[in-house]
């Protein structure tokens, strides 16, 4: 199966894949099916597909990326046969962002400054990841309108799993600033990318980032117990999307 598009009309796909994600972060908590229960089927099925995209698309992706990276790109010589490293320190730093999250939330500091710092740390953390997402929707190693779908597919139902995330720990802080934050670095993300292409090595970076936070994201969300995951949905979601990833 092949889609070729011109590249406005991949540009236009873009842009309506962006906004979906905007309406996602803004109107999220209306989606009543995402309520009905303490953790979704819905969520864990959207996990699934997520992780599917990373392990099945994006890692072979920058894994053929990373054979043209050159002996010094954005200065950093070793990620020549070692890109890998990046989708670590992705999967690293939003561990990291997370465990600060818990630590404020634990201490039961929910309004003091420390608290609120953490709240703009998560968002920060967050917003850079949206940017990215926004971005790397008109950039990526494999162009197209096929990969566009593909990626806006999988991006969308990620979205809902980190909106879900950061409203069951933000709370009304979330829905009044964070969700405004973060639906506004999607689109800046991808204005960055109207005007600002960059090259093949460092488009193999900036996935590989967006890798590990991916992975970790959906791990902190399907793994505790407190979250009441379906294992049956998450598969379900990763097998069927990794169907659709081999067929396409």
């Amino acid at each position: 199966m092949s889609m070729h598009a011109t590249p406005v009309r991949v540009e236009l796909v873009a842009t309506a894949i962006a906004l979906g994600l905007v309406v996602i972060h803004l109107f999220g908590r209306r989606l009543r099916v995402l309520g009905t229960l303490s953790r979704s089927r819905w969520l864990s099925l959207a996990g699934g597909v997520s992780v599917a995209y990373v392990f099945v698309h994006v890692l072979p992706e920058i894994g053929r990326a990373s054979e043209h990276v050159g002996p010094e790109p954005l200065g950093l010589g070793f990620l020549e046969h070692h890109v890998y490293l990046v989708a670590l320190a992705g999967f690293v730093a939003y561990y990291g962002v997370e465990r600060a999250a818990k630590r404020a939330t634990s201490d039961g500091d929910d309004e003091g400054a420390d608290s609120l710092r953490v709240f703009w740390m998560h968002v920060g953390a967050f917003a850079l990841y949206n940017l990215l997402v926004g971005y790397l929707l008109l950039h990526r190693e494999e162009t197209g309108l096929e990969s566009l779908l593909l990626f806006g597919v999988a991006m969308g139902l990620h979205f809902l799993v980190n909106d879900w995330g950061l409203r069951h720990h933000h709370g009304d802080a979330y829905h009044a600033r964070g969700r405004w934050v973060l639906a506004a670095a999607v689109l800046l993300g991808l204005g960055v990318g109207f005007v600002v292409p960059l090259d093949q090595q460092a488009l193999a970076v900036l996935f590989a980032f967006l890798a590990g936070g991916v992975i970790l994201n959906v791990i902190k969300e399907e793994v505790p117990p407190e979250r009441d995951s379906r294992f049956t949905a998450f598969a379900t979601g990763a097998a069927g999307y990794t169907a659709v990833l081999l067929l396409v």
